[in-house]
């Protein structure tokens, strides 16, 4: 059975000049256009769509995959104000996407960027967003482990840190105090479980802590060390963007992977960055 707003495997019933019609369950045959078709896909074929509804809110389908399905949040970029209709969002798909202005929490403009949770409109059963996110946050007990990695959404600066949405459920805070560079609104990343604290709420990392951070960034450090010949422009003087983009963590997190590789006298610091030690007298 086919959901609106949802991925969905659907199996290919028979061919028009328009494109394919997929077997939709109650929704009927819901079309997918010829565009979209996947060369090898023919009649009893299974493939893989995402199902929203067109301009005159028949099902349609697309390979095309969207940057948030129902029940997900996402920042998204405002592609159109409408002075009736609300803000329309870009969200990956050749139709973009709704926020009525009941949805908002403030007025948009185009080419403005906000954090919107996807759903199904109770009032008019289509896929819409929403601009106020807080009341579509998880109230059940957090289930997290601490330093369980998980995907983390950017959406408020406060005084002590950053608020994120983590897996699309619950809130948690990432303390600036623990940060070597200030989050963006809207920045999207794999963070970790600090701690959840008897009261619900959820303290977050950046980076893995401890061992589990440095011996595998450690190793990741070595193995492009060694693919790119020995050296590597990089050291603990480096600039924390710069490291970040490389290595895609923060300069503390990256002094201690080498510092483990230097102990283990597997580099030695050669002017403005690393060097592979050719043996352990080099290190």
């Amino acid at each position: 059975m086919a959901e609106i707003g949802k991925q969905n495997r659907l199996t290919i019933l028979k061919d028009s000049p328009q494109g394919v019609y997929l077997d939709g369950g109650p929704h009927g045959e819901i079309l997918l256009p010829k565009a979209l078709l996947p060369d090898w896909a023919d009649t009893g074929d299974v493939v893989d769509v995402f199902v929203y509804r067109d301009s005159e809110d028949r099902p349609i389908a697309t390979t095309r995959t969207p940057k948030a399905t129902v029940g997900q949040f996402a920042c998204l970029e405002v592609v159109e104000a409408h002075p009736t209709m609300g803000a329309f969002l870009d969200w990956g798909l050749e139709k973009d996407l709704l926020l009525p202005f009941r949805e908002q929490k403030r007025p948009l403009r185009p080419g403005s960027k906000v954090v919107a949770y996807v759903m199904i409109d109770a009032q008019t059963d289509r896929i819409v967003a929403s601009a106020r996110i807080n009341r579509h946050f998880d109230t059940t007990a957090p289930n997290y482990e601490p330093g369980e990695a998980v995907d983390l959404l950017v959406v408020k600066e406060t005084p002590m840190g950053y608020r994120a949405i983590i897996e699309n459920t619950h809130t948690g805070l990432l303390y600036k105090s623990e940060l070597s560079a200030p989050l963006e609104y809207g920045e999207r990343f794999e963070g970790f479980i600090k701690d959840v604290r008897p009261d619900g709420k959820i303290d977050l990392r950046r980076d893995a802590a401890g061992y589990r951070r440095v011996m595998p960034l450690a190793e990741e450090i070595f193995d492009e060390l060694l693919e790119k010949g020995g050296f590597l422009p990089f050291n603990d003087k480096s600039a924390p963007d710069a490291i970040r983009d490389a290595f895609g963590v923060s300069k503390k997190a990256f002094k201690q992977a080498l510092g483990s590789l230097y102990k283990q006298r597997c580099i030695v610091f050669d002017g403005d960055g690393i060097a592979a030690a050719k043996d352990p007298s080099d290190a």
